[in-house]
């Protein structure tokens, strides 16, 4: 589905991505892991073009995404993305913000739009705040909102950038809950993550990044539970000690 080839990310004088090559398959769930700094966040916001990368290409179906004539906004419906911060819009409730990409970005009618916004809601548990503002919900309901409505747009691919960081302990059980569900369901997905065990137990790969460049990339048993580079082993191994330790 996506093809990275040589990826490079400079700001100013600072190389934040060197050289990334990385692929992405249909119904691939990959968990990106490392410290922060390490080019992560940067990472996943040139796979959708919200930061433009100087130098390499991404390949989406064999197209090049940075070629003049690529269609941008037909990229970005199909390529999702759940923030950190939620990013919903204030002034509008849970259905509202389901709806309005719908009907600006692929035309949908308002029925068909609410339509769609109401069983993305419903799926992530969401539907009974439907009314409800962005301020009258916790972080994890206003996360779990802002899923259905990246959900709303159909995406072929969604980009979740450190879905849990935001929200308080209790609270990340529901969102994970939510996104262990999607991987169930076939959705493919790259999410920057700390939470470790969402990484081995529901990602089908993990990629450890460290200082702008993937250091180690394989199936999510052998990175988290028998990492191979002592970079790996050296970011993995409070969470190794704390589980031998259980």
């Amino acid at each position: 589905m996506l093809q990275v080839d040589h990826l490079e990310k400079t700001y100013t004088d600072n190389l934040v991505l060197k050289d990334i090559d990385f692929t992405v398959n249909t119904g691939e769930v990959i968990s990106i892991i490392g410290s922060s700094g390490s080019g992560k966040s940067t990472l996943l916001r040139c796979l959708n073009l919200l930061e433009e990368p100087t130098n390499g290409d991404i390949r989406y179906h064999g197209e090049s995404i940075l070629a003049p004539k690529f269609n941008r906004n037909h990229y970005r419906s199909q390529v999702g993305m759940v923030f950190q911060q939620f990013n919903l819009f204030k002034n509008m409730n849970a259905l509202e913000n389901c709806v309005i990409g719908q009907k600006k970005i692929l035309g949908r009618s308002q029925e068909e739009a609410e339509k769609i916004a109401l069983a993305n809601l419903e799926k992530v548990g969401m539907a009974p705040y439907r009314e409800a503002k962005p301020h009258q919900l916790s972080g994890g309901q206003q996360q779990r909102v802002a899923i259905a409505r990246a959900l709303s747009m159909e995406p072929e691919l969604l980009l979740f950038d450190e879905p849990t960081s935001a929200l308080d302990p209790e609270m990340v059980g529901e969102v994970l809950e939510t996104m262990t569900q999607l991987a169930k369901e076939g959705l493919t997905m790259i999410v920057v993550t700390h939470e470790m065990e969402f990484a081995r137990d529901v990602s089908t790969r993990v990629c450890f990044m460290d200082q702008g460049v993937i250091v180690e990339d394989g199936p999510s048993q052998d990175v988290i539970g028998n990492p191979q580079h002592q970079r790996t082993k050296t970011f993995l191994s409070r969470y190794l000690s704390e589980r031998q330790s259980i």
